[in-house]
């Protein structure tokens, strides 16, 4: 049977608790019977003092005989509930509270309480000891059914001088008390059951208070596991509908941007799919028209070489554009494998603008170069550089109008270069700017008035910066122009 997580919750706290007061029962018995114990040895003490200077002195000097004993221990008896007995200092029993019965040689016949009293105290331990005050707790022995606290307190006699100085302590055997421990166990009977109810109404709340919680936090949850059970099913529309700001709203924030950028994803896909379809079409179809028309006699000999020349124009097309696709792919799954060198920026985008000199003639397209900073040379691949600040501007010759400029500059700050390359073209709107360097994307709704361009320029732009741990951004207004920005580390001193 599988539980759920309040069931196992629920389990668990339970466990806490009757382990918890479990042990607390344990101890707190402990504690208290120990003083309990502790003080009743105290006050049988001071009863097993006093009972020998009112009983044993004044049998010790004749005033009472052996039965007086066993009558005067036979009130004190009923009075502390307590079992009294008198050893002397031979060891031998003289008087107990018990009415003893013994035969001709003095050995007791009878059993009273279930006691079996000893005529020697030596009969029950040879090594028991008379002379000193200690106390014990059990069965005496194994003359008692049930436990009892035991006492034995030294009688000693004063013998005086002429001066009434206590001349000499003469030791004449010891009371022993015996105390049932059944009141004890009636006292911590009835501390327990004044315990026991108060613990019992902490359980209680307790476990509405852990109800409450638990429901408020797994109720939540539950719904957050619905939500993703509709995420797998491929419903990425699916809400939540939790805006608390707790660990579980964040995760739910998380889960619904998740699914976003995963309905993103699919729609990426489809236009991936889409795109690369029609950048292949396109060309398929024509070289498939003109092949046709040549072989059927539709265009004469003496015009097939112009067609030719088409149909390499479009073959080269769909070259580059599988040579780009395969360099992306290498790109994102491996990273690019760079070859760092040290050089100067400028001198790769003169040499970068010397091959778009002649279209920027041809489209009055002025592109100038602003240097605004002292040291420009920087740590990179120089190559991959190269292809990236062409990238940026052969982008920007394709949507800048002809007669407009365009911009490269170049400032510093303390350990970085930042590359600048703005246009006056047509602009992007925020969408636009989100998306550009998306694979295929091109910001021009006719796919861009440049037909060659394969719309991956930007996107393996993007990764080569990427690659040098640096970053790129893109900046622009419909209708003033784009800029883009990339950062490249200087060149350390030596």
């Amino acid at each position: 049977m599988q539980h759920s997580i309040l069931d196992r919750i629920y389990i668990a706290f339970l466990a806490i608790l009757i382990v918890s007061f479990g042990v607390l029962i344990v101890f707190t018995s402990f504690m208290t019977r120990r003083s309990l114990v502790s003080e009743k040895t105290g006050t049988l003490s001071n009863e097993a003092d006093l009972i020998a200077s009112q009983t044993i002195l004044g049998y010790l000097s004749g005033r009472y005989s052996q039965e007086d004993l066993k009558v005067l221990f036979k009130y004190y008896s009923n009075a502390l509930n307590a079992d009294v007995w008198y050893v002397d200092e031979y060891g031998r029993v003289v008087a107990t509270s018990h009415v003893m019965e013994t035969d001709e040689s003095g050995k007791v016949l009878e059993k009273q309480k279930e006691v079996a009293i000893p005529v020697n105290i030596y009969q029950l331990d040879p090594d028991y000891r008379i002379d000193a005050v200690h106390t014990s707790t059990g069965s005496f022995y194994n003359l008692y059914s049930s436990d009892v606290i035991s006492v034995n307190v030294p009688v000693h006699l004063d013998i005086l001088d002429a001066n009434q100085q206590v001349k000499r302590s003469d030791p004449h055997g010891a009371i022993i008390l015996l105390a049932t421990a059944s009141q004890i166990n009636e006292q911590l009977r009835n501390i327990f059951s004044i315990v026991l109810i108060p613990c019992l109404v902490i359980i209680v709340i307790a476990f509405i208070f852990l109800a409450v919680v638990s429901r408020k936090v797994l109720t939540p949850v539950k719904r957050l596991s619905q939500v993703a059970n509709e995420y797998s099913k491929g419903n990425l529309e699916e809400r939540t509908d939790i805006h608390s700001s707790d660990e579980i709203g964040q995760l739910a924030e998380s889960m619904e941007y998740m699914a976003d950028e995963l309905a993103k994803l699919e729609d990426y896909r489809r236009d991936f799919v889409s795109n690369i379809s029609h950048d292949f079409r396109s060309p398929l179809t024509s070289i498939k028209g003109y092949i046709e028309a040549m072989k059927d006699g539709t265009i004469p000999p003496e015009k097939q070489e112009r067609y030719l020349d088409i149909v390499l124009n479009e073959t080269q097309r769909l070259t580059k554009l599988t040579q780009g696709l395969l360099e992306l792919n290498k790109l994102e799954s491996y990273g690019p494998y760079l070859k760092l060198s040290e050089f100067d920026i400028i001198d790769v985008i003169k040499s970068t603008l010397n091959t778009f000199e002649i279209k920027g003639i041809e489209r009055q397209v002025a592109i100038y170069l602003n240097n605004h900073a002292e040291n420009t040379v920087v740590t990179a691949d120089k190559t991959k550089i190269q292809q990236v600040i062409y990238n940026l501007i052969d982008n920007a010759l394709k949507f800048t109008p002809d007669g407009k400029r365009i911009f490269v500059t170049v400032t510093e700050t303390d350990d970085k270069l930042q590359v600048s390359v703005r246009d006056e073209g047509m602009g992007m709107d925020e969408e636009m700017q989100k998306k550009i360097f998306i694979r295929f994307y091109k910001g021009d709704p006719s796919r861009g008035k440049d037909k060659t361009g394969t719309g991956l320029g930007l996107a393996i732009t993007k990764e080569i910066i990427k690659a040098h741990n640096e970053s790129i951004t893109v900046t622009s207004k419909v209708g003033e122009g784009t800029e883009f920005v990339f950062t490249l580390s200087k060149a350390k001193k030596m």
